[in-house]
């Protein structure tokens, strides 16, 4: 099993105080990532949310916040109910002036139930590159 994490880096036009809350405000995350009925960028925070397989099957998935760096670096566990597994996001944030570099990195996928192909790497790949390529950066350029 490929041990390699997902690792997606992007910069963007906006200083990275934005970029921040932009990731940590939940009425914020709502307009570019999942709906959030509660967040805090706070260690040991959970939250969950439902994500939306290709075919159309739901996923709940269970988070727990494990590191809180404002303007650098959060991080959070992320896992499905009722599946193996247990994986890891973290957004690192680096000042660039007024832009903002993002290094996004999810790992632990290998952990995942490999006969489930919701979970294959590939839909993950697909996944985080529209999230941080497409939706993040049209949200911090119209806003």
């Amino acid at each position: 099993m490929n041990n390699t994490p997902i690792i997606i880096e992007r910069t963007f036009n906006a200083p990275v105080d934005k970029v921040w809350a932009a990731i940590t405000d939940k009425t914020k995350m709502k307009e570019w990532y999942f709906d959030l009925s509660e967040f805090k960028a706070e260690p040991g925070f959970e939250f969950q949310f439902y994500g939306e397989g290709k075919e159309g099957e739901k996923y709940l998935h269970l988070c727990t916040v494990q590191e809180a760096i404002v303007n650098k670096k959060l991080s959070y566990t992320w896992r499905y109910d009722g599946y193996e597994g247990n994986s890891l996001v973290s957004f690192e944030l680096f000042s660039e002036g007024d832009k903002t570099k993002l290094v996004l990195t999810h790992s632990g996928l290998e952990t995942f139930p490999s006969a489930t192909n919701a979970f294959a790497k590939e839909n993950f790949v697909e996944g985080w590159t529209h999230i941080i390529n497409i939706s993040l950066k049209d949200y911090l350029e119209k806003n």
